[in-house]
């Protein structure tokens, strides 16, 4: 037996790679990005092929970073990012240089037919499909088959992300029950794909790949991927799963009620549970667990911290200078400077929506806006209410939940927003919880990855140990002096997120003319 786990977290922007020990140490990590191409408008690209050379390139980095010897490596385990459609012939044989990825919305017209047939609120409840309809697997598949007949023709299987990276690891095909959630034709409670909605969409059930669990043997190392790699042949190759599944596991979500928040280009609040959260207003997305007989739905705030990047790029430019000038983060001194504004920002109010509402505003259509601004605030005040802005955005969508469940006092936070002190404090006191901050943050994804690898192979016996390879290093506990003036601004808050998605849908048609909009920034890595 080896005596490392390679995991990779094939995202939205590229491949994270991270080695492992059989403890579930990260000893070496690595990203390689690859670009999304957007050929017409509503058009998101990606060519398979770079998802490959990124893993190769990932590989051989950790292999020469670490000095391992390859024969050291037991297993992989891999995330993908969701709802990817790739189309194989009989052969093997990759039938599109570049596919949609998750955020691509061209299938808007199939989705529309599709629920000429089945009523749209319960396809929602049966799949748990939250984002955008179009958004979903099976509406870009009928996509194929409407708009590239011939290329339709020679499809033997539509597979994602990762599958498609472990079909070059293996030479086989399958996905698992986590990315399968995500094809638009999946009954969550039946662990299933629905006949129903197969039928529906007109499509054959046999496009659709086998399903086997997350913790599966797909395969071992082919010969040429092994050659491709540096490793030897032979390396065990486990199914994985879908990003959102993955960072769960990553991030404790491992029992009944856990709950975590995730913060960063977008965010979202999930839980995990026996039953699938879901909502007809504010529509939780739901994923199938990598866990046996559990889920994980989440409520998702579109603009977080792409809004927080914009504060940087418009507000900040003499900050960005100093921070390349000193060999600085930006972002620690836009905080610096934050932590001088008084708590509430001198009555300055953010909505942070300049991407676009999430189901948790009134309207999608929602732009965000400084409000109560006057000739006394300053750069400290402008970037402290965005921070604030986006905590109480982000507590929407935490509120929805305690609507739907019981939510405890505290708090699991990952992703880059966690690393600043300031950030933690601002979202305790305005979420009146206790913020946990451990040393895995945006390796939660990767660590659910390995998790899975090493149950597969019988290395762990459960997933008990994600919980110690987690060290807590931060408790953050609310202010209460705070906590009673956020509590007053919070009413004005949420009154002013429906006057702005009132105007919001007046000018929909002035909006609708500008290239940028929310699919871009889905919660998704």
């Amino acid at each position: 037996m080896g005596r490392y786990i390679i995991a990779y977290d094939l995202g939205t922007g590229g491949n994270k790679a991270a080695l492992y020990d059989f403890m579930g140490n990260c000893l070496v990590e690595n990203f390689v990005a690859y670009p999304t191409h957007y050929p017409k408008a509503g058009w998101h690209e990606q060519r398979p092929l770079d998802w490959w050379q990124a893993v190769i390139q990932s590989t051989h980095s950790l292999l020469h970073e670490s000095g391992i010897d390859p024969g050291e490596i037991e297993c992989l385990g891999i995330s993908g990012h969701s709802l990817g459609v790739v189309p194989m012939d009989k052969n093997g044989t990759l039938l599109r240089d570049m596919t949609p990825i998750w955020s691509d919305s061209r299938s808007t017209f199939q989705a529309s037919t599709f629920f000429e047939k089945v009523n749209e609120v319960e396809w929602y409840q049966v799949t748990g499909n939250g984002f955008p309809a179009a958004l979903y697997s099976v509406f870009k598949i009928m996509w194929y088959r409407d708009n590239e007949p011939a290329m339709f023709e020679k499809i033997s299987k539509v597979i994602g992300t990762k599958d498609y990276i472990n079909y070059r690891f293996t030479g086989n095909i399958v996905t698992d029950y986590s990315y399968a959630s995500g094809s638009g034709v999946y009954d969550l409670t039946s662990w299933a794909y629905s006949e129903r909605f197969i039928n529906a969409s007109g499509l054959s059930k046999d496009i659709f790949p086998e399903i086997i669990p997350s913790t599966g043997l797909v395969g071992v190392l082919t010969h040429h991927a092994a050659e491709d790699l540096g490793l030897p042949a032979g390396v065990k190759i486990y199914a994985g799963g879908v990003d959102n599944s993955c960072m769960a596991l990553g991030a404790r979500n491992i029992k009944e009620g856990r709950i975590y928040n995730s913060q960063g280009s977008s965010s979202w609040i999930a839980v995990t549970s026996s039953k699938p959260i879901l909502d007809n207003r504010i529509r939780p997305f739901v994923f199938t667990h990598v866990m046996p007989g559990l889920f994980n739905s989440a409520v998702p705030v579109f603009s977080s911290g792409t809004s927080f990047r914009w504060v940087r790029d418009q507000i900040c430019q003499d900050l960005i200078i100093q921070a390349h000038e000193q060999g600085l983060d930006v972002y620690d001194l836009m905080t610096d400077q934050a932590s001088k504004a008084d708590v509430g920002s001198q009555g300055l109010i953010f909505n942070p929506n300049l991407a676009g509402g999430s189901l948790v505003d009134d309207s999608t259509n929602i732009r965000g806006a400084y409000f109560g601004l006057d000739l006394g605030h300053t750069q400290a005040d402008l970037i402290r209410s965005a921070m604030e802005g986006i905590a109480m955005e982000t507590r929407l969508a935490l509120d929805g939940l305690r609507r739907m469940m019981a939510v405890g006092d505290e708090i699991f936070v990952v992703g880059g927003g966690s690393r600043s002190k300031l950030w933690r404090q601002i979202y305790a006191d305005v979420y009146n919880m206790r913020i946990i901050k451990t040393n895995i943050d945006q390796q939660c994804a990767a660590l659910g990855a390995a998790g899975l690898a090493a149950v597969g192979a019988g290395i762990w016996d459960n997933f008990e140990v994600i919980d110690s390879v987690h060290k807590v290093e931060d408790i953050t506990e609310p202010d209460p002096q705070n906590k009673a003036i956020y509590e007053k601004i919070y009413p004005i808050f949420i009154r002013g997120m429906h006057y702005l998605s009132e105007i919001g849908d007046m000018t929909a048609d002035i909006n609708l003319t500008r290239s940028n909009t929310h699919h871009g920034t889905l919660p998704t890595s």
